[in-house]
């Protein structure tokens, strides 16, 4: 299970979008924009946005998390949201002895799978120790020996190539930011059962977190099926009350 931490965000996010609101909708100037935008009326200004699907003032705030427990192969879907800021951990950088990794539920409810998996695993760490060291030894020689500073040189060019072994189940860490307009498209896409188990994971805890921490601004936010129809068309999981249910929306 991934762990979510929510590191930091936009300060009165809420009372933020519905300055911007005010914005476009008033003629209030900046030394009075924020003037009388009690909780109420912010809210009513963000029921507002949602109500008219106007959504480039929540752009303004952002989110930024923390995100550990998560396979490299989930690293490669996250990063397809491109109005977004990312900071990984390296596989360059840091070596991976006995590296951690993310088992699929599937295979871990299996065990002839699961006995496999680990295998496979473990084959792969003695691969991966194996061509580190041997690339190691190669680059230390060609920089001249063990001289300060080249044992660290040696060893990171030995992992840069070493890491090609690495499997996508491969734990890594990632620290993510988006605006909640980025936000809302993330949760959209997956938060929807369609989506892979682990990233539908990751969403739905980063949802739980928005809503506790701006729960106007994130009201209607998760897959397309909590406000309105499916947009999966025949792809659909024909899980629409669940999806509700697990969102907070009676069914």
């Amino acid at each position: 299970m991934p762990k979510v931490t929510l590191l930091a965000h936009t300060p009165d996010a809420e009372k933020l979008v519905a300055a911007a609101a005010r914005f476009c909708y008033s003629g209030a100037d900046a030394d009075t924009i924020l003037d009388g935008l009690t909780p109420e009326k912010t809210a009513d200004f963000l029921q507002m946005l949602v109500d008219m699907g106007h959504e480039s003032p929540v752009e303004h705030a952002s989110f930024t998390f923390a995100i550990e427990g998560v396979s490299r192969s989930l690293l490669a879907q996250i990063t397809r949201h491109r109005i977004a800021s990312f900071s990984v951990q390296s596989q360059r950088y840091v070596k991976e002895n006995h590296f951690t990794y993310i088992t699929p539920p599937e295979i871990e409810e299996d065990p002839e799978a699961k006995a496999l998996f680990v295998r496979t695993m473990d084959e792969i760490q003695h691969s991966y120790d194996k061509l580190s060291d041997i690339l190691y030894k190669k680059h230390l020689t060609a920089l001249g020996g063990d001289v300060p500073g080249n044992k660290t040189k040696a060893r990171k060019m030995a992992n840069e190539d070493a890491r090609f072994v690495l499997p996508n189940a491969c734990e890594t860490k990632i620290m993510m930011t988006m605006n909640v307009r980025s936000l809302y498209n993330f949760f959209r896409l997956r938060c929807c059962n369609r989506a892979q188990w682990e990233i539908r994971a990751l969403a739905w805890q980063m949802l739980d977190i928005c809503k506790k921490e701006a729960p106007h601004l994130f009201a209607k936010a998760g897959p397309a099926c909590l406000s309105g129809p499916c947009t999966e068309g025949k792809m659909s999981c024909g899980r629409i009350d669940e999806v509700r249910k697990r969102g907070g929306v009676h069914v």
